[in-house]
């Protein structure tokens, strides 16, 4: 089963290595890897997508909660949440093929963000099946290239995704 992990950890020099390090020396796939500092620069989410059974997805929350500079994990697929993917689909565009693409784009709510002779780079974002979907339908015109950012995922309401306080990243820091 697919999983959405959201891992808090400082901001220091070693902590993605550590953590790729963890998932390559058990044998663990990510599917998909997200890192950015949160609004206190000393800090950075983690987003990754994996595949397991609950007793392997166990284990890989475990092994992270061990690891130097974690400060909370989070199986985000446990909880009622929002997840979000961007893509950047370039696509063979002729004069006469061109409405048409224009057409699919805005039925997608995606953006042009580049256009020339022969081809038009589309900004979508959405989940997963939404960017399967508009790939499926612009592939008879002939896909040139697609780049896609990993999944992020945000839990709904007023919990905390990785189910941290501000009271916790205040101690951490201290």
């Amino acid at each position: 089963m697919r999983h959405i992990i959201s891992v808090l950890v400082e901001n220091k020099f070693g902590v993605l290595a550590r953590i790729a390090g963890l998932f390559s020396g058990r044998g663990y796939n990510i599917e998909s890897l997200s890192v950015n500092a949160t609004e206190n620069e000393d800090i950075s989410i983690m987003t990754i997508v994996t595949r397991g059974d609950d007793h392997i997805i166990e284990q890989i929350i475990k092994q992270l909660r061990k690891l130097v500079n974690t400060i909370k994990v989070r199986d985000v697929t446990q909880v009622d949440h929002i997840e979000r993917e961007l893509a950047l689909l370039k696509v063979h565009a002729t004069q006469r093929t061109r409405p048409d693409i224009l057409s699919i784009i805005e039925t997608f709510r995606g953006k042009v963000v580049d256009i020339t002779k022969e081809s038009l780079v589309v900004e979508i974002t959405g989940d997963q099946n939404k960017l399967n979907a508009i790939i499926n339908v612009l592939e008879p015109y002939g896909i040139i290239e697609i780049i896609k950012s990993g999944t992020i995922a945000i839990a709904r309401g007023n919990k905390s995704t990785t189910d941290f306080t501000k009271q916790d990243i205040k101690s951490q820091e201290e």
